[in-house]
């Protein structure tokens, strides 16, 4: 019998910096907005050549990790993962897959009731989920005839919604694909050519705004499956309207960091 040995790749000595300055910034010793240390410290802590050092730097770039700056004022910042970043990179994945803003619709109509349903579910809704919808939904009345706000104002409910169900797994997964949805809402709503001033539209704002109330009345009551079906429909006629006066093209990935978080 033939043993074949299998070579097993001995990581470089910048891979093995950046892993550890990654788990620093990942385990929370490094904070947001953190500048690392000095080149000459890092130097003098880690004992490795200016290459494997800069190299290291690279590496924590391209996870998103730090942002270099030039200067007097220079340094590395740390960045945490955001949804954000993960929306736009699944963004590209699916730009580059020719998927469209109706296929990531119909995700959000299977994902998004699921996160009203743990969110009903639990013990603690009444203070760690209503009243975070409630204030969404008292913002989204107090400048309902403020039109170029109301897809921001209507998002940050499915926001609170989806970021309020519990789970971080559906949290960063389904809240990516919320702002991508968002992206290609947005965009078709500040469309000049959009029936923005149409009876359609105020109609249609206001059953969104009916819609949220109810789906935080059934939260609040604790029934799971009444919220799940509030959301489905609530979704489905949302994405009908949107579908309808935006062109079905494939997603742009450079319109999230477009879309107004608040």
């Amino acid at each position: 019998m033939t043993v074949v040995e299998h070579r097993i790749r001995q990581p470089r000595v910048a891979e093995i910096l950046a892993a550890r300055l990654r788990n620093d910034i990942l385990s929370g010793r490094l904070k947001q907005g953190d500048i690392l240390p000095s080149q000459e410290q890092l130097l003098a802590e880690f004992r490795v050549s200016p290459p494997a050092l800069r190299e290291a730097i690279h590496i924590l770039e391209s996870d998103g990790l730090v942002s270099v700056r030039r200067g007097n004022v220079g340094g590395a910042v740390v960045h945490l993962p955001s949804s954000e970043r993960t929306a736009h990179m699944i963004g590209m994945v699916l730009q580059s897959r020719d998927s469209t803003p109706a296929d990531v619709s119909a995700a959000l109509l299977y994902l998004e009731p699921v996160c009203a349903g743990m969110c009903a579910a639990r013990e603690d809704r009444l203070t760690e989920v209503v009243p975070y919808l409630e204030a969404e939904i008292r913002n989204q009345a107090e400048q309902f005839d403020d039109v170029a706000g109301y897809v921001p104002n209507a998002r940050r409910f499915h926001e609170a919604l989806v970021s309020r169900c519990g789970n971080e797994p559906m949290i960063l997964l389904i809240g990516s694909l919320e702002l991508i949805w968002s992206a290609h809402e947005s965009a078709v709503w500040n469309d000049e050519s959009s029936p923005t001033g149409s009876p359609m539209r105020d109609k249609t704002m206001r059953a969104a705004l009916r819609d949220h109330q109810r789906m935080t009345d059934a939260i609040r009551d604790g029934n799971r499956d009444r919220a799940m079906r509030i959301a489905a429909d609530h979704l489905a006629a949302a994405r009908r309207h949107t579908i309808a006066f935006g062109t079905d093209k494939t997603i742009e990935a450079r319109l999230i960091s477009n879309v107004d978080h608040g």
